[in-house]
């Protein structure tokens, strides 16, 4: 019998360490408010990050170099996004909806 149980360890341990990429590649979702100069433009975005990065100072941190490879600037995280808020924020988005 305490063979079995330890069988039964090892089988759980071993499913939950299956499952932890799958935990670690959970993700969270940001609005912000970014520009580019000369001449000045604005836009309004939501993007995807990882869910290590879902807090306003992590989210920057990730997402202001994706948007600079365009030339755009991080002005502000606006708001940490769940899921069931996405779809009344992808008309204001618009092209920059989940883009970065």
């Amino acid at each position: 019998m305490t063979r079995l149980i330890k069988i039964a360890r090892i089988g759980m341990a071993t499913g939950l360490i299956a499952l932890l990429p799958a935990i670690a590649q959970a993700e969270c979702y940001v609005s912000y408010k970014a520009k580019r100069e000369n001449p000045l433009k604005l836009h309004f975005g939501v993007a995807e990050v990882p869910d290590a990065a879902c807090s306003k100072d992590a989210a920057a941190t990730v997402l202001a170099p994706r948007l600079a490879k365009d030339g755009w600037i991080l002005l502000t995280i606006a708001a940490m996004v769940d899921e069931t808020e996405l779809e009344a924020l992808k008309d204001s988005a618009g092209a920059f909806f989940l883009k970065y």
